[in-house]
């Protein structure tokens, strides 16, 4: 890698690197021919992650990755441990960037390999705050997000449709938002005085 080049991973790429943008390093657990990953790695199994160091990542894409995963017995989770992987590798204010079917969408069910439904509050479970609030610190998870900005990909329907009203039919309607879009960052560092 050069050296001013930024690090980006593209987790669960499939074939669809970097969702069409340079740069990303592709991480599935299927690799090449078959996939364009360049790592090839069982994301939901395997931790810690060999491929990346402690702070070493400037950016991680997963899209439709979360709803794949399997869920854990309770006392331990594969997505806390996917979600705290992804804090150990990202540089402090490294991106982590989501794209998931949204849960009232038939994209969330109409796979069969979806696991898990997806919502908002879902990245609350990622800042240590928010499950200090709730009384959460026994869950297994150790990761402190900043949620950044979350999205909504809306059906071509809704277009040009006011926000309120949106809102609204996305309370009350199936399949008004079809996919989120999660930003999260890692916090940088703060200087000990």
């Amino acid at each position: 890698m050069k050296r001013n080049q930024k690090y980006k991973l593209d987790l669960g790429c499939g074939n669809n690197l970097g969702g069409g943008q340079k740069g990303f390093t592709g991480v599935d657990i299927v690799g090449k021919p078959e996939t364009q990953a360049d790592i090839v790695h069982n994301l939901f199994e395997n931790f810690p992650w060999t491929f990346a160091e402690d702070n070493s990542v400037d950016e991680v894409f997963a899209s439709h990755v979360l709803e794949h995963i399997p869920h854990g017995n309770g006392s331990q989770d594969p997505m806390f441990q996917f979600m705290d992987e992804i804090y150990r590798i990202l540089k402090p204010g490294g991106i982590a960037r989501f794209v998931c079917p949204y849960y009232t969408s038939v994209r969330a069910f109409q796979d069969p390999t979806h696991l898990r439904m997806i919502t908002e509050p879902t990245f609350s479970y990622f800042t240590k705050a928010w499950r200090e609030l709730n009384k959460l610190e026994h869950y297994p998870v150790k990761c402190d997000f900043e949620i950044v900005k979350i999205d909504h990909a809306i059906s071509e329907e809704y277009n040009g449709r006011a926000q309120d009203a949106v809102a609204s039919a996305a309370m009350h309607f199936w399949n008004c938002v079809m996919d989120l879009q999660i930003l999260l960052r890692k916090p940088k560092l703060t200087r000990k005085k």
